[in-house]
């Protein structure tokens, strides 16, 4: 063997590695992570920069590692290849996450409603149905409450309170206040934002992939885009108008062109990526 065939048998099996390591879907790492830069961005435009809501990020990037890594193994069964990924990505949230817990013990309040969306999502990898539209809604109602999250506590409580939040304090746990944004808190904004723009991506993407040519899942894609552009209308919010007229216009044109030439997934997947590049924009902008 040659010197150079030896190279590429070795970045070959370093690839290999990798692929077992690393999520295999970047739109989906895209969509998982902008809403909680959105309350990270959003945070720092109201109450200046902390570290507090990237740290909690970064916690939000290692729970989804374990999340689609835990995913593989409950889809292979139990199967000892996809063990070891899920157990060191655990090992190195802890080792993030716990320090954050420690200094914001009130974060513990969400933790029932992301372990039920979990279970939810881990029960559909292990029935292989990991792609039915339930499982993606959970997967965008859990990354779109991170905004809603990161948001909280990039601000002051006061801030946060004066913005529409409700508080519940727990003294006997020498807990500080737990603040929970109600209906009407910005970080509810962002989180209603972020969800509705990205259920209509999980629509627009199985139009154009897994149920291409269905008339009732493009009828449900145009149903819902023309939906949230009647909403932010009639909220009088122009930039989610504006954003929900161009999530529209994709979700109605990219389907009509696939009937008439081939569009492959790279590049559903690139258009998609520019449009949750613009969701977080605008949404912010909303917010801000």
């Amino acid at each position: 063997m040659t010197a150079s065939s030896k190279r590429r048998t070795g970045n070959n099996s370093i690839r290999k590695r990798l692929r077992t390591w690393l999520p295999n879907q970047p739109g989906a790492v895209m969509m998982a992570m902008t809403p909680a830069l959105g309350g990270d961005i959003a945070s720092v435009a109201y109450d200046g920069f902390s570290a507090a809501p990237w740290w909690l990020t970064a916690c939000w990037l290692l729970c989804y590692c374990v999340q689609f890594s835990a995913a593989r193994w409950f889809k292979s069964r139990g199967s000892r290849r996809w063990l070891r990924q899920p157990l060191v990505y655990c090992a190195i949230l802890c080792a993030v996450g716990v320090p954050f817990v420690a200094t914001h013990p009130d974060i513990l309040a969400w933790a029932p409603t992301m372990v039920v969306l979990a279970v939810i999502s881990f029960a559909a990898s292990w029935l292989r149905r990991e792609r039915s539209l339930w499982s993606n809604a959970v997967a965008v109602a859990a990354a779109c409450l991170m905004s809603l999250l990161t948001f909280r506590y990039g601000c002051d409580l006061d801030i946060v309170r004066n913005l529409g939040g409700t508080g519940i304090t727990i003294p006997d746990l020498g807990i500080r206040d737990l603040t929970i944004p109600g209906i009407g808190g910005m970080g509810a904004l962002l989180a209603c934002a972020f969800a509705v723009a990205q259920f209509g991506s999980v629509l627009f993407v199985k139009t154009m992939i897994r149920e291409r040519g269905s008339a009732k899942y493009l009828a449900a894609s145009w149903v819902w885009h023309a939906a949230a552009v009647a909403i932010a209308s009639a909220v009088h919010m122009p930039m989610l108008t504006v954003l929900s007229a161009l999530l529209l216009i994709r979700a109605v044109v990219m389907p009509l062109l696939a009937k008439h030439r081939t569009i492959r997934p790279l590049h559903t997947g690139l258009v998609e990526f520019a449009s949750s590049i613009a969701s977080c924009a605008l949404i912010v902008a909303t917010a801000v």
